[in-house]
């Protein structure tokens, strides 16, 4: 996997209004920790950091930074988002090591059409990101699970995907990543034998009833004394 120069400025002011100001230059505060060293405050440019992490590798994108004339291999995690905007309101970059894994979470992409689904049934997907542990050049853009052959009531879990070379996974090798259902079929209520049929008698009754009343008020029989 391919890494991202991205240049860094020191960042002397903290606090939420120097932050804004800082976002509204077009750039993201941030720090960069790890592998024992010193936590740097710095900012970069918000254009550069969306166009790294939009790109297929996403959040697990290696990113260079350049800062004072150092260099410094990270990852970008606690990504801070405004919730309507989506501008970058903070991020977190860790410092790795080429040679020693780390933990990422790599999407889980279904591939093939199921057999089951051809035969009527639903297709569930209960897992949709996978927890790994790899070198940082051997993290996969994403894991690919073939369910062509999936029929209705298959399951697959996690101990059946498939992972690259160097990629381990620390979730529950049992957990359901995937299955096949019987469609749900909603059974209309049909009443009870006869209640149909009493239900016609009461109404039956109820309109000889009122016709009867209504009888008696045009005779007048049914008037009370005033």
């Amino acid at each position: 996997m391919p890494d991202n120069i991205l240049l860094a400025e020191p960042r002397t002011e903290r606090g939420s209004r120097p932050a804004g100001r800082i976002r509204r230059e077009g750039k993201v505060p941030a720090v960069v920790y790890g592998l024992d060293s010193d936590t740097l405050a710095v900012t970069v440019l918000a254009r550069e950091l969306a166009h790294i992490l939009t790109s297929a590798t996403g959040v697990n994108t290696l990113i260079t930074l350049k800062l004072d004339g150092k260099e410094h291999l990270t990852l970008a995690r606690q990504i801070q988002r405004h919730p309507t905007r989506g501008e970058f309101i903070h991020v977190d970059f860790i410092r790795i090591r080429r040679d020693v894994a780390v933990q990422a979470e790599v999407a889980v992409h279904l591939v093939g059409e199921s057999v089951g689904v051809k035969d009527g049934g639903v297709l569930e997907q209960l897992v949709f990101t996978l927890s790994i542990e790899a070198k940082p050049a051997d993290i996969p853009v994403a894991i690919e699970l073939d369910v062509t052959a999936l029929d209705i009531g298959d399951q697959l879990h996690v101990s059946d995907l498939s992972l690259p070379s160097g990629v381990t996974t620390t979730q529950e090798l049992e957990e359901l990543v995937v299955q096949v259902v019987a469609p749900r079929v909603v059974e209309e209520e049909v009443p009870p034998e006869g209640e149909e049929g009493l239900e016609g008698e009461a109404g039956e009754v109820a309109e000889g009833e009122g016709g009867e009343a209504a009888e008696a008020s045009e005779d007048g029989s049914g008037s009370r004394e005033e």
